[in-house]
């Protein structure tokens, strides 16, 4: 689990690459997920919207109007209360989950490369 923004992208990229690397029967086998927490938290009158991208909370915004919005950017997990984490990220029954497939093992290996080096 990392933040939904960039340097929460630079570090999963570091934890894929450790899996990829040195841990791989995990990654082969399924057993390695990316949470995806949300980027935005919506609120509108009672009803509270979570977002995980810009394209998503402009769609949401264009379906739900903007006039009456409170919106929250989430820099961190950090900023989310424990309530927070666990409806969003955490609650099985609710969480978004990626499971990591390697589905080409050379283009994986390269692409690692590219981004950390051998």
């Amino acid at each position: 689990m990392t933040d939904a923004d960039v340097d929460g992208a630079h570090i999963r990229t570091l934890l894929l690459t450790f899996f990829y690397r040195y841990m791989k029967p995990l990654v082969t086998e399924g057993h390695v997920f990316i949470a995806q927490p949300p980027l935005y938290q919506v609120r509108k009158g009672r009803q509270k919207y979570y977002t995980y991208d810009d394209d998503e909370q402009n769609r949401l915004l264009d379906e739900i109007g903007r006039e009456g919005c409170a919106i929250q950017r989430y820099k961190g997990l950090g900023e989310m209360n424990p309530e927070q984490l666990w409806d969003t990220t955490m609650n099985p029954e609710q969480r978004v989950m990626l499971k990591v497939e390697l589905t080409d093992a050379v283009e994986a290996d390269r692409l690692f490369t590219i981004l950390m080096g051998d």
